[in-house]
């Protein structure tokens, strides 16, 4: 007889967001954001915490430390295992001595200079990380929903596309995903980093969902990111998995628990109708 697998606690839930939680606990964190609204809430909430503190020190992170710094971790110990200290630091504690430290080197004036090919590249992958995150945590807190997935159902899709295409200013379509037996559930408007997203549901006979979530990217990546970047990306990271893609620093992600290969074909889809 199988034991019941015991509900993540606090601690993993930090060490998820953290990417710290020992791999066989990860179904069960994952089950409960899916399951719980409340749950996949906080997560957004720490992800967002993590992810600010990143984008406003993340050019500390490949600098070197500063000798003081490496001293305060323990005076007692020697250089290398002061820089091994260092080094094991990881997740919300490292993000809080980051913060710390970004404080101590402003009195500093403590500064590492970077090229410019550099600062667009970090300014690219954060604006797509951030990005892909975002679809993947909307779609794990809305698909659950039973009487209220979306804020405009698709009795109202011509309403919908015309209120979220104002709202993001541009112009939006409804991808066709009848081929591979999804239709429109509807869409809400969500909130981005750099203002404001979109949200369609989808889902097949058997009631599995999908989204496809859109807005523009980080306006100050933009220049990092081609005019026409359409090559298809697969992302691994948060409660789903997702294909994403980018075109003129417009953002496209298609997230869902499917098969890898019914993802690929319906971002496919969507790619050929929105393009």
């Amino acid at each position: 007889m199988n034991r019941p697998v015991p509900p993540p606690t606090d601690d993993e839930l930090h060490a998820w967001v953290d990417g710290q939680l020992a791999p066989d606990r990860h179904g069960a964190v994952e089950d409960a954001i899916a399951r719980d609204p409340a749950v996949a809430a906080r997560i957004a909430s720490w992800h967002t915490q993590r992810d600010a503190l990143r984008r406003l020190h993340g050019e500390l992170l490949d600098a070197p430390v500063p000798e003081a710094l490496m001293g305060a971790l323990d005076r007692n110990q020697p250089r290398h295992a002061q820089r091994g200290a260092w080094m094991r630091l990881g997740g919300m504690a490292a993000g809080l001595l980051l913060a710390f430290a970004a404080g101590w080197l402003g009195n500093a004036q403590w500064s590492a200079p970077r090229g410019g090919a550099q600062q667009q590249q970090l300014a690219r992958a954060a604006a797509l990380r951030e990005f892909v995150h975002d679809a993947s945590i909307a779609h794990a807190v809305y698909t659950p929903e039973k009487r209220h997935p979306v804020e405009v159902t698709a009795a109202e899709q011509q309403h919908l596309v015309q209120w979220l295409s104002k709202r993001l200013d541009r112009p939006l379509k409804v991808p066709d995903f009848s081929a591979q037996g999804y239709t429109l559930v509807g869409g809400r408007l969500l909130p981005g980093e750099t203002g404001a997203r979109a949200q369609f549901m989808f889902e097949d006979a058997a009631g599995e969902r999908v989204t496809l979530y859109v807005g523009t990217l980080d306006a100050n990546a933009a220049g990092a990111i081609a005019a026409r970047e359409t090559a298809f990306r697969f992302a691994s990271e948060g409660p789903v998995p997702s294909f994403y893609w980018v075109d003129q620093g417009f953002g496209y992600a298609i997230a869902g628990k499917l098969p890898h290969d019914l993802l690929l074909k319906l971002a496919t889809l969507a790619y050929r109708d929105l393009s």
